[in-house]
């Protein structure tokens, strides 16, 4: 149907559809100021007056309520009465008790580091550098990690965005094979914090850079793993930890570019044992795109912004398995809660 074809209501619907996506920015920002001052720890389940809201929070209470109104125009409040809101579902993943929280999460991705980064995509699809890199001088990982409260906050909103990923894979994948699983790229422990529990026979090893992996032996103790797991740093391009027999790398592809992927691929396959078998942990796109998983290709292009890194399909996954030495196994696709599970192992030498 060409334009002029088109009927003053359906104009009007195309016309809203673009401006509400011109305007993500400005739910983004609504959210991030919300997770910032806590609103919906304050909230709970209950409904509560703007006014209330404001007192308690150190707000303005006329532009707080406008900020609530908007949150429930994009379905993270309800104003069931004039002036009074509750959290949706949705907007409940904002409060810092709830076991799917994302406060962390939003507080982190609405953070002025990443907005200004955002600001060079420009720059990145024009000439493919990282966009951080052009705009703060310096890569991502290495300016967050000079960011004591910044680091922190990553480190807290990873471990957020892991949390139903873990459980699935831990309540999904059949661990009974193995005796020692090292998590590459590991973080505060929280992946191998929700499989150890459910596999008492397990023994493993979080392992990341030093201030990566700062606050995994908390994470693990809390947890009740500690005397089964232990947290190790280093260079996961030169050296890995050699006794394991599953290795699993969740979230990291994601952070590099093909060159550094297919490195660490090849620094696993010469380090990790021959009988031990590699899960990589994480999104993979389809062949063509389409509106049906688009939080993936945000990601794609945030990886573009900040770290010079990129989702990828399952083709360019196995071309890169088999280029470095692994057999392809079987990939399950959404096997780990939004995440797919791609199991390799070392392939018989020709």
């Amino acid at each position: 149907m060409t334009a002029a074809a088109k009927n003053p209501a359906e104009k009007m619907r195309l016309r809203a559809a673009l401006i509400e996506r011109i305007g993500g920015y400005m739910t983004a920002h609504s959210i991030g100021v919300a997770a910032e001052l806590g609103i919906a720890d304050l909230m709970k389940d209950e409904v509560r007056g703007s006014d209330e809201l404001a007192a308690e929070s150190g707000t303005h209470e006329p532009s707080l309520r406008r900020l609530l109104r908007t949150l429930a125009a994009v379905g993270l409040t309800t104003e069931p009465e004039p002036g009074r809101f509750a959290l949706t579902d949705v907007g409940a993943q904002l409060r810092s008790d709830s076991p799917d929280s994302l406060r962390a999460f939003s507080r982190m991705f609405c953070h002025p580091i990443l907005f200004r980064a955002w600001q060079g995509l420009g720059h990145a699809v024009t000439t493919g550098e990282r966009a951080f890199d052009h705009v703060y001088g310096k890569d991502f990982y290495s300016y967050v990690a000079d960011q004591g409260d910044a680091n922190r906050l990553f480190n807290e909103a990873m471990s957020e965005e892991s949390r139903i990923a873990a459980a699935q894979l831990a309540a999904g994948y059949d661990f009974s094979g193995a005796k020692k699983v090292v998590d590459l790229g590991g973080g505060d422990g929280t992946l191998l914090a929700a499989i150890l529990p459910t596999q008492p026979h397990l023994q493993g090893i979080v392992f990341d850079s030093p201030s990566g992996v700062a606050e995994a032996p908390g994470v693990l103790a809390k947890a009740g793993v500690a005397d089964r797991c232990e947290a190790r740093s280093g260079d996961f391009f030169r050296d890995i930890p050699t006794d394991g027999d599953l290795y699993i790398i969740k979230s990291v592809f994601q952070d590099w570019g093909d060159e550094d992927s297919l490195a660490l691929l090849r620094s696993c396959r010469s380090q990790m044992p021959e009988s031990a078998t590699l899960l990589i942990v994480g999104s993979v796109l389809p062949e063509t795109a389409s509106t049906d998983q688009p939080i993936m290709f945000f990601t794609d292009l945030n990886m573009l912004v900040n770290t010079g890194g990129r989702e990828r399909t399952e083709s360019e996954f196995r071309a890169m398995l088999d280029g470095t030495g692994f057999t392809v196994r079987s990939v399950r696709l959404g096997a780990a809660g939004p995440l797919s599970i791609i199991e390799a192992v070392p392939a018989v030498a020709r």
